[in-house]
């Protein structure tokens, strides 16, 4: 989860290199992280089921217009491996969100375990009829990385995504990927190549995000090192998912880039990141 230096992320891609190289090679080493890949989805949220607690409701009644919050994504969003609905991502979230303004926080989850990126459009898809969220949290990616899909297709599914929830008149803010490399449960050299495809595919998530006007947090920056750090403490006990102690961390850390979308706040701490200016062209300068 934690983001590395130049240095060592070319390190990083000359061990993958020298891991791949040659024909003979090359195909071992398919075979070897296919095998791992293979085995990692099956025991990947085995002893925490694949069911995420239901966290979707009202949180801290307040007078003033209620902000609808909406959460989409993968097992991360969903929140699964909390121990229940208030540890889940959303339900730190909104609470956090209503304390922080004073207003009632309405929070609707349509995130789906297991989900890539390509899977959201469905999600925005399920919305009921009149329905818009003042601010929508995107966290996709892992199950991309896992599944092998394309940089380029993640990349044009992310637009779609987006494109479809701002239409709704929503804010946006995009978790970034967070650093498969920091798994411990996944063998090497399957961790170093996950750590490495986590991280590219953070980084075009953030330039997607950021071209199209909404907000991207690096969650391999602003919370990798406590994942990292403290793994008994932030993984479930399958030691994939976040626990209701990372969900916790991992809301916190979000929360900043969500108050300045609502207007609630200026500056945003380090991870965090603004859209890109649009130049606008005086029509004088024509």
């Amino acid at each position: 989860m934690p983001s590395s230096s130049p240095y060592a992320e070319a390190a990083l891609r000359r061990a993958v290199a020298a891991l791949v190289s040659g024909g003979a090679l090359l195909a071992v080493a398919r075979v070897t992280l296919a095998h791992q890949a293979s085995i990692a989805r099956r025991v990947i949220g085995r002893p925490i089921g694949d069911e995420a607690p239901d966290a979707d409701g009202l949180y801290k009644k307040n007078s003033g217009r209620t902000i609808d919050l909406l959460l989409l994504g993968d097992s991360i969003a969903a929140g699964l491996g909390a121990e229940d609905a208030g540890h889940t991502l959303g339900g730190q979230l909104a609470r956090r969100l209503a304390r922080a303004t004073g207003r009632t926080v309405r929070l609707r989850t349509v995130a789906v375990v297991g989900a890539e990126t390509s899977m959201l459009s469905a999600q925005t898809a399920s919305l009921p009829p009149g329905y818009r969220p003042d601010v929508s949290v995107v966290v996709v990616g892992g199950n991309d990385v896992t599944h092998r899909v394309r940089l380029s297709d993640s990349r044009a599914e992310l637009t779609l995504a987006i494109e479809a929830l701002q239409a709704l008149g929503s804010t946006v803010v995009v978790g970034t990927c967070p650093d498969l490399g920091a798994l411990r449960a996944l063998p090497q050299p399957l961790r170093t190549v996950a750590g490495l495809l986590s991280r590219q595919l953070a980084s075009a998530q953030r330039e997607v995000a950021l071209s199209l006007g909404a907000r991207a947090v690096t969650l391999a920056d602003v919370v990798g090192p406590f994942f990292l750090t403290r793994p008994d403490e932030m993984f479930a006990v399958d030691r994939f998912h976040p626990s209701g102690a990372g969900y916790r961390r991992t809301a916190k850390a979000i929360l900043p880039s969500v108050l300045a979308g609502l207007g609630h706040a200026q500056e945003v701490p380090f991870g965090h990141h603004a859209p890109f200016a649009r130049l606008v062209t005086d029509p004088g300068d024509a």
